[in-house]
């Protein structure tokens, strides 16, 4: 396992779209690992791998309940809208308030290249949601509802 650096604003990756993963490789099965690491030791919820340099659609996720690796992830339903404070790794220090769902089922390959789905309600929602954005190009400040971002204390 390895810690990677976590790319900031103003790095053209993060404004890139990903592609599908074709083949889950024992290089792919390292970039979860490593993105879990790198999530954890940041104090992060949610990682997205162009967050690290990696134009691969892939996400992990753990507000709590244990990991979530999702590998080629999409949204198959939402439901509610709820405004919260939301924060990322790649804008540290800073948050907004953005609207997301309440509710979430999207479905993604496991690191087996199992078909799963998956339902969140509220953090996990907004995680689902925030770090699938990351997977085409978009930040949480795209979405800020005020154009103002607040530094975290």
């Amino acid at each position: 396992m390895a810690k990677r650096m976590i790319r900031l604003e103003g790095d053209e990756i993060l404004r890139k779209t990903c592609k599908e993963v074709k083949e889950i490789t024992p290089a792919i099965l390292t970039l979860l690992t490593d993105m879990a690491e790198t999530m954890y030791d940041a104090n992060g919820v949610g990682l997205a791998a162009p967050q690290v340099g990696v134009l691969k659609r892939i996400v992990v996720i753990d507000v709590g309940d244990g990991l979530v690796e999702m590998i080629n992830p999409v949204i198959l339903e939402t439901k509610g809208a709820v405004r919260d404070q939301e924060g990322c790794l790649s804008l540290p220090g800073l948050s907004a308030v953005v609207e997301r769902p309440e509710y979430v089922k999207a479905q993604a390959l496991d690191r087996e290249g199992n078909l799963f789905e998956i339902e969140g309600w509220d953090l996990m929602a907004r995680a689902i949601c925030h770090e699938l954005d990351h997977l085409d190009g978009i930040l949480y400040i795209d979405k800020a509802i005020s154009e103002e971002t607040e530094e975290k204390e």
